[in-house]
This record gives structure tokens, C-alpha cells and sequence, in this order.
């Protein structure tokens, strides 16, 4: 009998414990990654990266439909219930100026700040809910990874985008287009503020696997620098994009980031006051022992968000 993950989203398809043998029949590679773990259940080792890579390949094709897709050798391998969890929380944010309609279809156009080499918030996003998305990257090998997931599956071809970010001092700008619109943005932003940091980080997070003792070890999970850490962390990251998105501020009906450190609210929501959003949400998501949130922002006034709505997603 499965046991349902409670803290998961209700919709997140990801709330029942791993079926391993009904995964390893979609994806016969898995099998030589599962055993049975000192608890007497069926598992992977999950500080071993090719079994994660396997087990995430598994679960797009499960429960995504995604026959193919791969990530180069040292990229960021996401957990996917928790990425899932943050495209639910973003469903219900627009349906909350939608009359509690969730607007789905192409209509919906979805800015992916960082989408990485996996692809993995455009895959869900597009197949749970039909949305369109624009990914976009600092990293021109994680846009090329990008992209060719796309190509290779044809229900995500014609609906997902990328764009390379050409300066490191930008987020927005050079990535939206003058006029071009927006129902959503997205961001998994970096939260370390220096490559020692992230090594740091890295350590610790293999230590709590309990596996790999010593000072060579390889990440489950991967991460390149900028997957990873950029100059000022998370709170300069995103404070750049709050001051980014004031300059598009009619462009985007909501604005959404990830905030990894809790301590880092305080200074999110001051800078999003100093630049004058008008609506300001918190939603505290958690996955197994990790708590984490993302905050949304709008500057449109409740009645532009509700003219929004009717005007782009009316037929839908």
C-alpha cells in the first residue's frame, strides 16, 4: 500500500512512494540502480549522480510523457516532485486572479529565469497545464541541453523557447522582448555567493547522505557555477530582479522567485516595497525534511490582474 506524501501539493502526481517496478518497466536502465535498502524497501543510492540522472529519466517518462532526455555530465540533476510542487503553487497563483480557474492551454506564457541544462520546470509546466515557456540561460551549454530536449520530443517542440542572457549584470533585460508579455516568470535562483560557499554547501549536503567519506566526492545532483553561485548570493541575485522587474513592470502579470534561506525574506520584501510592488505572496512549500518557498510580485493593481486575465486567457 503507498503511502501518500502529505506535504506535497495536491495535485503534485509525485505524492506516493516510488513504484520501482512499474518505473523500471518504462525505463529498463533503472533496474541496475535499485536494491533493497536496510529498511527492506526497494530504493537507489542517492549520492550515486548516473542513479539519480536514471531515476529522474524514469519519472519523465512515467509520469511526463518524455521519452527522451539527458543532461551533460556535471549539470544541476533536480529533485522533480519538488520542482513539480513549485509549477502547482504557480497554477494556483493564476487561477487566484482567474475566478479559481487555472488557465491552461498555449495562451499561457511562462519566462523561465536560469532553466538549466534539465529543462525539467518547462517539461512539467508544459505537459501538466499546456503552458508555453521562454527559458532562458547565462550558460550557452545549458541552453543547447535545453533546446535539444525540446527538439527530440515533439509534444514539447513547437512550445518551448531559449534564449541565451549575454551579460552577467542582467537578468530581464536583453531576455524580454520590448512589448512582449509575460503571464508568469519563474527563477530558481543561486544561493551561495562564492564557489568556496557552494563547495561548502555541496560537502555538507553529501555528508547528510552518509555516503562518499573523504575528500573526493562527487554530487548526486550536480551544478555549475552559475546553477550555483554568483557574486552576493541569492539576496543579491534576487534583489537584482526585483529592481529588473520594475522596468517591465506592465510586461508580467506576476513575477515569481524561489528564496532558499528564510533569513533572506526580510531583505526580499524591502526591496520589493522600495521598487513599489502592489501585491506581495509567500508560499511555503516543503519537500521531505526541506522547507523552502517561493515569493510572487505584482505591480498591477487587483483590477489590472483581474483585465489581465480576461483579455489573455478569455478563451481558454
Amino acid at each position: 500500500m503507498s503511502v501518500e506524501k502529505q506535504i506535497l501539493h495536491p495535485r503534485n502526481l509525485h505524492r506516493s512512494r516510488y513504484d520501482f517496478p512499474q518505473l523500471i518497466q518504462d525505463c529498463p536502465q533503472l533496474k541496475s540502480f535499485v536494491s533493497v535498502n536496510p529498511y527492506g524497501d526497494e530504493s537507489i543510492d542517492f549520492s550515486n549522480p548516473e542513479a539519480v540522472k536514471t531515476l529522474n529519466k524514469a519519472l519523465l517518462i512515467h509520469f511526463y510523457k518524455i521519452e527522451h532526455w539527458d543532461i551533460p555530465e556535471n549539470y544541476l540533476c533536480p529533485p522533480i516532485p519538488g520542482r513539480a510542487d513549485y509549477i502547482h503553487y504557480l497554477a494556483d497563483l493564476l487561477a487566484s486572479v482567474n475566478g479559481d480557474v487555472i488557465p491552461k492551454g498555449n495562451a499561457v506564457k511562462v519566462l523561465d529565469i536560469g532553466v538549466g541544462a534539465n529543462c525539467v520546470y518547462p517539461i512539467i509546466g508544459h505537459q501538466e497545464y499546456g503552458w508555453t515557456f521562454v527559458g532562458a540561460d547565462i550558460d550557452k551549454r545549458a541552453v543547447s541541453s535545453a533546446t535539444n530536449i525540446a527538439a527530440v520530443n515533439p509534444a514539447l517542440a513547437p512550445h518551448l523557447t531559449f534564449r541565451l542572457q549575454n551579460s552577467t549584470f542582467h537578468i530581464f533585460k536583453g531576455i524580454v522582448k520590448p512589448g512582449e508579455l509575460f503571464d508568469l516568470t519563474i527563477c530558481n535562483p543561486p544561493f551561495h555567493s562564492s564557489a568556496e560557499e557552494a563547495q561548502a554547501g555541496s560537502q555538507r549536503k553529501v555528508k547528510n547522505l552518509g555516503k562518499q567519506k573523504g575528500k573526493a566526492f562527487v554530487l548526486n545532483f550536480g551544478g555549475q557555477h552559475a546553477e550555483l553561485w554568483c557574486k552576493g548570493g541569492e539576496v543579491a541575485f534576487i534583489r537584482n530582479m526585483i529592481e529588473e522587474s520594475a522596468l517591465i513592470s506592465a510586461q508580467c502579470c506576476w513575477f515569481t522567485t524561489l528564496v532558499a534561506k528564510s533569513a533572506h525574506l526580510s531583505e526580499v520584501y524591502y526591496t520589493l516595497e522600495r521598487a513599489g510592488a502592489t501585491d506581495i505572496r509567500t508560499v511555503e512549500m516543503a519537500q521531505g525534511q526541506k522547507q523552502s518557498r517561493f515569493v510572487a510580485w505584482t505591480f498591477l493593481s487587483a483590477d489590472e490582474q483581474s483585465e489581465w486575465g480576461k483579455k489573455r486567457w478569455k478563451n481558454l
